[in-house]
């Protein structure tokens, strides 16, 4: 049981040292960045046509 234990965190470290692990924690970092600007970019637009719509609601 201790060595399929040993390889299993043999293999971990292996995936958490190589290059392709680190550069696919970079574009995940990257990507959850771009959603959280697009996440605040409508719901600002969304909040500003709410406005809009209620001042022409009102209007009418």
């Amino acid at each position: 049981m201790e060595r399929y234990f040993n390889r299993l965190i043999l293999r971990i470290y292996a995936l958490v040292s190589g290059e392709r692990a680190v550069t696919s924690i970079e574009y995940a970092l990257i990507a959850s960045l771009i959603a959280v600007v697009i996440i605040a970019g409508v719901s600002s637009v969304g909040t500003s046509l709410s406005t809009k719509f209620l001042a022409i609601g009102n209007a009418i």
